[in-house]
């Protein structure tokens, strides 16, 4: 094919080869560990039995076995193409240069977000390729598994906090594999967005992982949502075990591994309807404290100093919460008495003084844009100022951002929404066709786009950026804006 050169690397596992594409090498759909298929489904990851030649790393893997995304009304419409089999692998892009002038390069480990219950870092969403070339650093994404592949809580059977377990298996593939790539693997950014997040700071306080990571980027953390409680998980568990008709006194991993996968998600399905509320964002199954990778809560973890020394990006998008409340009409048609009634769930009798003081700061707000505000600052960006302040008071190289940028075309006033920044932080907005959250693209989203993209780049290569004044705490004039 005219433009594409392979490219030969070696890893512990086998060689693989990757194309050349503009300024960058990719290489995708590299194993990371073996498929989570037969008794290893609903096991930790094993390592890959590896391989023979050259693996051909031009196509990325496929997904981890997921249903439709609850953001694609927002994002843009995917077809699935999920398979368990080869599903945990890992993509890799470097600078040309980066494989030949012998200089290694800081790395940005990138986990994508998706509710634990979907996404793909083999998506051209996440392509990293012009990420790498811009901003002269490693960019790496993977799959890890999710929904009740990666989050049923069955400790008998090995099934705990699978999701986070491959999360780290990746980083140790990275830590041993990424020099090969012309990465340094003693310069390594983690970061993450949404879920990804939330995986991320997870990574970044576990003593388990810790120690492998260099830096960190939040980007659109839910830190409102605390890790689910055992019980509940198990809780949760036993009603999944139920709809899928496996009896009571069954060994439930023979059981589950005899399951086609389809019929694992579509149960899944059924379980979400069951326990959804209105305006509750958590799904029936993610991280669990107390499981591997959650061994604490992030704010014991932080008092406890496990996130010192390392710097820290971290930021959100201006009008998170839309992105879940604008297409719900259980939100929409909400009344005030109705969404104090909604707020008590999380204000107890604070929900009415709540709705209050929203309402004095949005004047002419409907009760479901005050009900969507207040959840942007509670599931987002409340919890994303408080990691931000406790980092910076202790002396730690902290920068925050909100991504204020909304698209000129807006029916359904999304404004700067919940995964807006994504197209231009890895400059992918052709990947976005059809997505309402971004509107129709000209110079100025890219020129935006090279700006945000080069700042995180920055940070990773540095641990800071030369034109953003680190951030102070409880000082919202340190806050960059994008817009």
């Amino acid at each position: 094919m005219t433009g594409i050169e392979s490219r030969t690397v070696a890893t512990d596992r086998g060689r693989v080869g990757g194309v050349a594409e503009g300024e960058a090498i990719a290489f995708r759909g590299i194993p990371y560990a073996a498929s989570p298929v037969g008794e290893l489904r609903f096991a930790p990851p094993r390592p890959h039995q590896g391989w023979t030649g050259v693996r051909e790393a031009a196509e990325p893997g496929p997904a981890v076995p997921q249903g439709p995304s609850r953001l694609e009304q927002v994002m843009g419409h995917r077809t699935p193409d999920w398979d368990e089999d080869g599903s945990l692998t890992v993509n890799v892009f470097a600078p040309r240069r980066a494989l030949t002038d012998g200089t290694p390069r800081p790395v940005l480990v990138w986990w994508h977000g998706g509710g634990f219950t979907s996404g793909s870092g083999g998506w051209d969403w996440y392509d990293g390729s012009r990420l790498a070339a811009l901003g002269d650093i490693v960019v790496v994404t993977a799959n890890y598994r999710v929904g009740p592949l990666g989050y049923l809580y069955l400790p008998e059977i090995g099934a705990a906090n699978l999701g986070p377990q491959d999360q780290g298996a990746l980083l140790r593939w990275v830590r041993d594999n990424i020099a090969s790539f012309g990465g340094d693997p003693r310069e390594v950014t983690v970061g993450g967005q949404s879920a990804g997040a939330y995986s991320t700071l997870s990574l970044a306080l576990d003593p388990e992982t810790s120690g492998l990571i260099t830096r960190v980027l939040l980007q659109s953390g839910p830190f409102g949502l605390p890790p689910q409680d055992p019980r509940d998980a198990a809780e949760n568990a036993e009603a999944y075990l139920r709809l899928l008709g496996i009896p009571a006194g069954a060994d439930p991993g023979k059981a589950l591994r005899a399951l086609p996968a389809g019929q694992l998600l579509s149960t899944y399905g059924q379980l979400a309807g069951r326990l959804a509320r209105p305006g509750n964002a958590a799904p029936p199954m993610y991280p669990v404290l107390g499981a591997p990778g959650m061994p604490r809560t992030w704010q014991r973890a932080l008092a406890d100093g496990a996130l010192e020394g390392k710097p820290l990006l971290i930021g959100t998008t201006e009008d998170e919460a839309t992105a879940f409340f604008t297409f719900d009409p259980h939100i929409q048609n909400l009344t005030a008495a109705g969404t104090v009634g909604l707020l008590k769930d999380q204000a107890g009798d604070r929900a009415q003084e709540l709705y209050d003081t929203y309402a004095a700061r949005l004047p002419q707000g409907t009760p479901a844009q005050i009900f969507t505000a207040i959840g942007t600052d509670g599931l987002f960006r409340d919890g994303a100022l408080r990691i931000a302040d406790h980092h910076a008071a202790g002396g730690n190289a902290t920068h925050v951002y909100q991504f204020d940028y909304r698209p000129a075309e807006d029916p359904h006033a999304l404004g700067a929404t919940h995964c807006g920044e994504l197209p231009f932080l890895f400059n992918t907005f052709d990947a976005y066709p059809d997505s309402p959250m971004l509107g129709t693209v000209g110079d100025a989203q890219r020129a935006l786009g090279r700006v945000f993209g080069g700042a995180v780049a920055e940070f990773v290569r540095t641990g800071s950026v030369h034109d953003w004044l680190p951030y102070a705490p409880a000082t919202a004039a340190r806050v960059r804006h994008f817009a």
